[in-house]
């Protein structure tokens, strides 16, 4: 094993495939202040001010542009953008065998749905895998994420680390998930809540899974890992009240019939049960726990520094006046 990170050690290379938006920004970030050697691979269209002085090479995984990949060696690569097996089959015939570590981000969402209990780890049976679209919807998310993990492990070995994130949040957070729930707490007032306040839920920070990310890979650790937070458990009503007292407000929450809301409304979960996940064996090896206050009040600055633009998941303004009355 290659030494990284200590006096007279190998600088470590790192090459990451979508590095430029939430959870790729913060792993990229992470990997700088560590002192890592960052390579950035994408299109080039987001992001291009950040990380100056950093490697990048432009390519396309929707077109099946890895040309910029074909020359180069790496101690490991991050995928964060692959989500179905055509981009990481092609991500891994373009690299070969000059990459030591093959980390890939995946999700909950490979999880069988049904017959699985509060605090599940990782050896929970997943679905069954999909490659036979690519149209990414809550029927084949998750089992187009067991194909890509079954071809990362197959061609792999040894070299592979999956890593599968639950709900992240943290700043820069293009998904609205908990950004939604910030935003609405801030402004105070009665508050529709389309389920149960006490549904449990667990959302990392993204500098925490940033910092797992990048561990595993100093490390060269190999296996499957979840990537959940916070460390203490709290619960949707809990989480909103959070961000009320963040933000100085006060609020009253309102249930409201969970048919009034649109789909995969942010944290909403019918079967949220099946969805409560063990952090213990990432805790085990580096994963951080932000307390979720910080994590809510820099979500909260990020919103506001950046004008508050209109979301795309939760209620309307207007839609919420009308399910209050």
């Amino acid at each position: 094993m290659t030494e990284f990170g200590s006096v007279g050690s190998t600088t470590m290379r790192i090459l990451v495939l979508g590095g430029t938006l939430f959870v790729g920004r913060a792993i990229v970030e992470d990997a700088l202040r560590t002192g890592l050697d960052v390579t950035l691979f994408g299109r080039g269209r987001t992001g291009s001010e950040l990380f100056p002085g950093t490697t990048r090479l432009i390519g396309d995984r929707d077109t099946g542009d890895y040309d910029a990949l074909r020359d180069g060696r790496w101690d490991a690569v991050v995928d964060v953008s692959g989500y179905v097996p055509r981009h990481v089959g092609q991500a891994m015939e373009a690299l070969g065998d000059r990459v030591g570590r093959y980390l890939f981000i995946s999700s909950h969402a490979v999880y069988a749905q049904t017959g699985v209990g509060p605090g599940s780890d990782e050896d929970t049976p997943r679905r069954a895998p999909v490659r036979d679209t690519e149209l990414l919807d809550d029927e084949t998310y998750g089992p187009c994420k067991v194909a890509c993990e079954d071809d990362v492990s197959a061609r792999y070995g040894e070299r592979a680390t999956i890593v599968r994130p639950g709900k992240v949040g943290g700043p820069y957070d293009d998904s609205d998930t908990l950004t939604y729930w910030v935003r609405r707490a801030a402004r105070g007032g009665r508050v529709a809540l389309p389920a149960d306040p006490e549904q449990p839920v667990q959302v990392v920070d993204s500098r925490d899974l940033a910092r797992l990310v990048v561990q595993l890979l100093v490390d060269d650790r190999p296996g499957v890992f979840h990537a959940v937070g916070p460390a203490e458990p709290i619960t949707l009503g809990g989480l909103i009240e959070t961000c009320a007292r963040v933000a100085g407000t006060r609020i009253e929450l309102v249930p409201v019939s969970p048919e009034a809301a649109p789909p995969m409304f942010p944290l909403v979960r019918p079967n949220h049960p099946t969805q409560q996940r063990s952090s213990a064996r990432a805790r085990a090896v580096g994963l951080p726990s932000t307390p979720i206050e910080k994590t809510v009040a820099d979500v909260l600055a990020w919103d506001r520094d950046r004008g508050e633009p209109a979301l795309r998941k939760g209620f309307t303004a207007a839609e919420e006046r009308r399910l209050l009355g």
